[in-house]
């Protein structure tokens, strides 16, 4: 897929969206990419994680033993990565604020993991599965994500590959450009809290 095929999916799920948004990170930015909005739909969800799998290196997706997300918003596209590249899908979670393994999943000592995202703005969500994977035993030999949107400056310390790459300028709270300022901020992810 081409970078407009890319975003024409996200056009076509009415999920790119334009306006003032609080990030997971708590950085703003004017414009967002709702992948809950993109993924809704199985047969789309399947093309984006097809070509994302394409992206891959050959030697890491015929390394892979697992695939793991974060939760909430990796679940889907990594259960799709999963299919994809026929390997297991699994999740961490963070209930009580750090990821872990939950629901019986487990992973084998030494399991080649992909980790994948549905969007890397920081890194820091991705870091944080990354070292809750290696805690429950395995080895993350890659990370994927469908956008980035970090300006290619994420360093998650393993091979990263995102379907995507948007570079949109993120700003602090109290270092917005007036445009943004004068449009009230709205935070469309899952995280409650910035």
């Amino acid at each position: 897929m081409t970078n407009d095929e890319i975003l024409a999916e996200f056009r076509a799920a009415e999920a790119l969206l334009e306006g003032h948004f609080i990030l997971s990170s708590g950085l703003r930015s004017s414009k967002y990419l709702q992948c809950a909005r993109v993924l809704m739909d199985p047969k789309r969800a399947s093309r984006l994680a097809e070509a994302l799998a394409a992206r891959l290196s050959p030697a890491v997706r015929s390394s892979i033993d697992v695939v793991v997300s974060p939760a909430m918003g990796g679940v889907i596209i990594g259960h799709e990565m999963g299919r994809a590249l026929g390997v297991p899908a699994m999740f961490v979670e963070r209930p009580e604020g750090v990821f872990g393994l939950r629901r019986g999943f487990r992973l084998d000592r030494g399991a080649r993991v992909l980790m994948v995202e549905d969007v890397v703005t920081t890194g820091l969500s991705s870091r944080e599965a990354i070292a809750a994977i290696e805690a429950a035993g395995g080895t993350v030999v890659a990370a994927a994500s469908l956008v980035d949107r970090s300006g290619g400056n994420a360093d998650l310390g393993v091979p990263f590959t995102p379907l995507i790459r948007i570079d949109v300028p993120t700003y602090s709270a109290d270092d917005l450009p007036p445009a943004l300022a004068d449009i009230p901020a709205i935070k469309p992810g899952s995280r409650a809290e910035a």
